[in-house]
C-alpha cells in the first residue's frame, strides 16, 4: 500500500492517528476519575442544592462559635460550619487538626447523611493571613526577625 500513497499523505495519517490517539487516551481519564472529583460546597449552597447522598464532597465555612461538642466517646465532634447565610451541622471521628477552632476556617471532606448532618471523614483547619507560628507569637518583631535570619 505504501507504494501507492504519497509520502506526504502517510505523514498526516499518522498525525491524525496520533491525535485520535490521544483524545481517547484524555477520554478515557476522564472517565476513570469522574467519580474522584472532590465537589466544593460553601452551607449556603449545600442547603439550596444538596448533593446526591454519597457523592464524597467539601463542604467549606466557619466553625460557628460555641458549636464545637465532643461526645462521650472523645473522638466524635460535632459542630457547625456557617457562611453568614446558612448552617451544617458537621459530625467528625477522629483527631481534629491542631489550628481547628471556633471561628476559624474549615474545610471538612465527607459527604451528606440524610438527616441532613454532614459526615466528614477528614478536616482541614484554616488560618487567616496574620498566621503566627506558636513558638513567635509571643517575639516582638526584632526578635521573630532575628529567630527567621537564623534558620537561613
Amino acid at each position: 500500500m505504501s507504494e501507492f500513497v504519497k509520502p506526504k499523505h502517510q505523514r498526516l495519517v499518522l498525525v491524525l492517528i496520533a491525535l485520535i490517539a490521544l483524545i481517547g487516551a484524555g477520554l478515557l481519564a476522564a472517565w476513570a476519575l469522574r467519580n474522584q472529583a472532590s465537589y466544593f460546597y460553601v452551607p449556603a449552597d449545600m442547603m439550596a442544592n444538596p448533593p446526591e447522598p454519597d457523592r464524597a464532597v467539601r463542604l467549606g465555612g466557619m466553625v460557628e462559635a460555641g458549636s464545637i461538642r465532643t461526645a462521650a466517646d472523645g473522638v466524635t465532634i460535632q459542630f457547625v460550619v456557617g457562611d453568614g447565610k446558612e448552617r451544617v451541622p458537621v459530625s467528625f471521628k477522629g483527631l481534629a487538626p491542631d489550628l481547628f477552632q471556633e471561628n476559624s476556617g474549615v474545610v471538612a471532606e465527607g459527604k451528606l447523611a440524610a438527616n441532613g448532618t454532614f459526615v466528614a471523614d477528614n478536616l482541614l483547619a484554616k488560618h487567616d493571613e496574620k498566621y503566627v507560628p506558636r513558638e513567635m507569637k509571643d517575639m516582638t518583631e526584632a526578635q521573630a526577625r532575628a529567630a527567621v535570619a537564623e534558620t537561613q
